[in-house]
């Protein structure tokens, strides 16, 4: 299976006189791992949003399987999200609750099963990411890459067929940032997932991702497969994948004179 789960036609968005993406097109199937990658602040964790309906766009369109996001009611809207997963930067968790309890929420909040069934099902999940036997423990007692473990296991709860990833690998150190990579790859594979991976590692990112985005100056700069991108000769991917300062993102942040003086920062 390989449809286009996910489009992003030709967006753009902004803040006030900031544009952030410009034009922006992507696409993400299911049964791959697609990345997009870029510098802080680029926009990458805004297209998240604009995929979840949070944020509209000023321009352009976004679908998930087939419905344009941003024509919804609230209803719509609200049903189409319970068909995403999010596994949020440090996961997230709810500290009042247990491990079980966490990865049960979404089901007892959008489902009508019995508790039995929500028992087995949340037991299953636990087990997809290898932390079936600590169910019972509180959130404090997880290590940084337990957490995680269960923040995945709580996105795919409801069997979402796309799952979102904003930096899943920050802060974690390297025996569980492998784990997380290896359950973000073969969870794609074995569920058809369409998968979307936000993250400023490259080195993992390169390892699993099928597809990879470069975003930079609010447009897509360069794009490939992992193989294409660390032979690409392109000025933007050379100095992102070897972390140069000069290049063609500059160090100082383009300054806005007439906001400057609105704000009393220039005569």
């Amino acid at each position: 299976m390989n449809s286009e789960f996910v489009q992003v036609d030709q967006v753009r968005f902004g803040y006030r006189e900031r544009l952030v993406l410009d034009g922006v097109s992507l696409r993400f199937p299911r049964g791959r791992v697609t990345a997009v990658i870029g510098g802080s602040g680029s926009g990458k964790t805004t297209i998240l949003r604009l995929i979840g309906g949070q944020l509209r766009p000023l321009e352009g369109r976004v679908t998930v399987d087939g419905q344009d996001v941003h024509a919804l009611d609230r209803e719509a809207l609200y049903a189409l999200r319970r068909r995403m997963g999010m596994l949020y930067q440090f996961g997230a968790l709810f500290t009042d609750l247990s491990v079980f309890e966490n990865v049960a929420f979404p089901m007892r909040e959008h489902t009508e099963l019995d508790e039995s069934m929500i028992r087995d099902l949340v037991l299953l999940k636990l087990n997809a990411v290898g932390l079936r036997g600590v169910a019972h423990y509180r959130t404090a007692q997880l290590s940084g890459g337990m957490a995680r473990r269960v923040a995945l296991a709580r996105a795919i709860a409801l069997d979402a067929p796309l799952i979102m990833y904003d930096e899943p690998f920050a802060g974690l150190d390297p025996i569980s940032l492998m784990t997380i990579a290896h359950l973000i790859r073969s969870l794609t594979d074995s569920l058809q997932l369409a998968s979307v991976l936000i993250s400023h590692d490259i080195q993992y990112v390169f390892g699993i991702a099928d597809h990879v985005y470069l975003l930079a100056s609010g447009r897509i700069v360069a794009e490939g497969s992992p193989d294409q991108m660390r032979a690409s000769e392109d000025p933007n991917v050379r100095q992102f994948l070897e972390g140069d300062i000069d290049g063609p993102v500059a160090f100082h942040y383009a300054t806005n004179r007439s906001l400057e003086q609105e704000l009393g920062l220039r005569p």
